[in-house]
């Protein structure tokens, strides 16, 4: 998979496509990239998926919305599921002031259009004039055809990042690993903390996330740890340490990998949530705290032996 961070930076002569956020790549956006990898590469065609960075909502004023992935993780899965290219297009005022003509000539003299796939209810261009019905009629114009794909539902309805960011900010991680089709992960660089756990036999991997991405609400959490190609269980930490620093206001996540016992700061972490065991508690001693930890550490053990 080859990852541009520009419409200007490549040049195809023909290839399938498909644009949109695709913030989480969830089931519902599955649906739509598996049939655009399936098409393009039936005509020996390369798949293409343009994205955008920043979120929409930001330009628009919105509100900040947090990222359930970030452009490089995005891209990532996108190539796992067989994506040839991905373009990371810097979203602007410029680039949503483009009407849907404009927008899709500029697709087609860069990337060779043949067929564009996209969501059922999927609009391009400024004040999203350019929906279904329009974008085939340009279609017609420029020489591409238009084919849509149907919203993937469950029991609660249409499978939506919407819905997933609900999920997550509310700690539901297993409800939410449902609706994306697999678990939600967090990724960062370790680096070092208070190294309090350490003095209470529990040290702790301090994770520095990035402030774009979307944190799961405060609380205990069973986790699969990655450093590179190896997978550890890990009780993780959402929170602000009540019980040592009860004025702190910013989230930390915190990992201890059990059975582990190695020196990891400034190597990359990556947290896989299985499942929330609990809210974040204030305790009257470290005796107690200790205690509830052993506790934790056991419920992880069986929670991810059972995974």
């Amino acid at each position: 998979m080859n990852h541009y961070r520009s419409l200007d930076e490549i040049n195809l002569p023909c290839s399938w496509l498909t644009v949109g956020v695709f913030d989480g790549v969830h089931r519902g956006h599955q649906q739509i990239i598996h049939r655009l990898v399936e098409g393009a590469h039936e005509k020996n065609l390369p798949a293409v998926v343009i994205t955008f960075d920043p979120h929409p909502s930001k330009v628009f004023g919105r509100g900040e919305i947090k990222l359930l992935t970030l452009p490089d993780e995005r891209a990532e899965i996108l190539g796992d599921m067989g994506v040839d290219v991905v373009i990371t297009h810097p979203f602007n005022r410029d680039v949503a002031n483009l009407t849907a003509f404009d927008f899709m000539q500029r697709l087609k003299s860069h990337i060779g259009l043949d067929r564009l796939i996209l969501g059922y209810d999927s609009a391009l261009g400024k004040d999203r004039e350019g929906n279904i019905p329009r974008l085939t009629e340009i279609g017609g114009e420029l020489g591409y055809a238009v084919e849509t794909v149907p919203a993937v539902s469950d029991e609660s309805g249409v499978i939506s990042s919407t819905a997933i960011r609900k999920l997550i900010a509310v700690g539901k991680v297993e409800e939410a690993a449902k609706l994306m089709g697999r678990p939600y992960r967090l990724q960062g660089i370790v680096i070092r903390g208070d190294q309090r756990g350490r003095t209470i036999g529990f040290p702790t991997a301090n994770l520095d996330y990035s402030v774009d991405k979307l944190i799961p609400a405060g609380g205990i959490y069973a986790c699969w740890a990655y450093l590179g190609d190896q997978k550890h269980k890990a009780a993780v930490n959402i929170g602000t340490n009540p019980t040592f620093t009860p004025d702190k206001k910013t989230m930390s996540v915190e990992a201890y990998l059990l059975d582990f016992d190695r020196d990891i700061y400034d190597e990359t972490l990556q947290l896989e949530f299985v499942s929330r065991l609990r809210d974040e508690l204030t305790f009257d001693s470290v005796d107690a705290l200790v205690t509830q930890i052993s506790k934790d550490v056991e419920v992880v053990r069986q929670t991810l032996d059972e995974d």
